[in-house]
């Protein structure tokens, strides 16, 4: 988007590339960075919800600092030791004036001017005071894009059934793939083998699952058909292992965090 316009709110930190997408979000100094292939996903639909999903949870996990932090945040042109108070010095160099000024929100800027000549030496210190007067007027977290509020009060915006997971390099079609279909393959053990056709599907967990289909049993044809049947079938078995696998964990997790709470408990010196 041009400069000063903000990425529509499905875009927001979303980056595409001629591969995919990238996701790329700063917190406190800290960059949350992920990217997001088509042909890890299975096409452009999947990469960039895959991305979306990923870059909403970082937004509600990982939300901006809170507007007063931001404002107490000293500049690398402050000279004063106090954000928001500097002086107004006299063409001869004398302090003039010191000022308390504090940007609370659009059409809303707070200053306080406390001139030397009127309250003397105590004016820097009055604007210091000043200052956090108008600090205590200021709440809510930093405004970094119109989404992010939306994100971080609204449900997920897709279930896991609309998520695809990840494919492993074995199921990711390579430009020298002659099947047309990731993970089914020719194979001849040698020149004068008729060959066979191979499907293999990798589960992290469980490891590799393979069938081959002969091509002396069942014809080149039938057998690269049974290859792409039998991968079909291997994908369907992984996604339902990855589902149940996720389904445990959810399951644990209040299991898991009541041992922690219960071995804290025990680590407590006793009165």
């Amino acid at each position: 988007m041009p400069k000063g316009i903000p990425n529509p709110a499905a875009m927001y930190g979303i980056y595409p590339r001629s591969w995919g997408y990238e996701v790329s979000i700063v917190r406190n100094g800290t960059r949350y960075f992920r990217q997001f292939g088509r042909a890890s996903y299975g096409g452009d639909q999947q990469a960039l919800r895959q991305a979306q999903d990923w870059r909403d949870g970082v937004v509600r996990s990982v939300p901006p600092i809170p507007r007063r932090d931001r404002a107490e945040k000293l500049r690398v042109n402050n000279t004063t030791g106090v954000s928001g108070v500097f002086c107004q010095v006299a063409p001869g160099g004398k302090v003039r004036a010191w000022v308390a000024k504090t940007y609370i929100g659009q059409d809303e800027i707070l200053r306080t001017d406390f001139p030397v000549n009127t309250v003397g030496e105590s004016a820097q210190a009055l604007a210091i005071e000043e200052r956090a007067r108008q600090l205590d007027r200021m709440d809510g977290l930093a405004k970094l894009h119109p989404a992010e509020e939306t994100i971080r009060t609204s449900p997920p915006a897709f279930s896991p059934e609309l998520l695809s997971p990840k494919r492993s390099k074995s199921e990711i079609k390579r430009s020298t793939n002659s099947s047309g279909v990731s993970g089914v393959h020719f194979k001849a053990p040698n020149p004068g083998h008729p060959g066979y056709w191979l499907a293999i599907t990798y589960t992290a967990g469980k490891g590799s699952v393979s069938k081959a289909f002969s091509i002396k049993e069942h014809g080149a044809e039938k057998a690269k058909l049974l290859a792409i049947e039998e991968r079909e079938r291997q994908l369907e078995q992984k996604l339902l292992h990855m589902r149940q696998a996720a389904a445990d964990t959810l399951v644990a997790i209040p299991y898991l965090r009541e041992a922690r709470q219960g071995l804290a408990a025990e680590a407590r010196p006793r009165q």
